[in-house]
């Protein structure tokens, strides 16, 4: 069986990034795999709803299953402005859900996951709830 390149999409605001990307070093150097999946973290529910959104899941699939050579072919794919794709597409970028490769003078984003997992409830201790009786 096969591994999947899974990409995870959640909200933890408790992870300090640094010191978790320090003990991937570590582990790394003593010759040890990750064994984990890439992830993004937001801070809070907004946040990630503001990236990851209708628009954002419909690139996504368009990039996977049409594989277009460039950010003017996908927006013209998804039916929007070339400006506005090519901003969303650069907030991907920066995140690490997409990558770009040059095909000639073009950018051609790459969704390079096999999935993606939202997990978009908090693991905040602040949110503890009671059960009614």
């Amino acid at each position: 069986m096969t591994e999947q390149n899974v990409l995870v999409v959640t909200v933890d605001n408790e992870t300090n990034p640094y010191e978790e990307g320090l003990e991937a070093i570590q582990t790394l150097k003593e010759g040890e795999s990750l064994n984990r999946p890439a992830t993004v973290r937001f801070p809070n529910e907004s946040q990630l709803t503001d990236v990851f959104n209708e628009r954002t899941y419909t690139l996504l699939r368009v990039i996977r299953d049409e594989e277009p050579d460039s950010i003017r072919e996908t927006a013209r794919l998804v039916g929007r402005d070339k400006k506005n794709v090519h901003e969303e597409l650069t907030t991907l970028e920066a995140l690490g859900v997409i990558r770009f490769e040059a095909v000639g003078r073009a950018k051609k984003p790459v969704f390079p996951y096999d999935d993606l997992v939202v997990s978009p409830l908090a693991h905040d201790s602040g949110d503890e709830a009671t059960a009614a009786p």
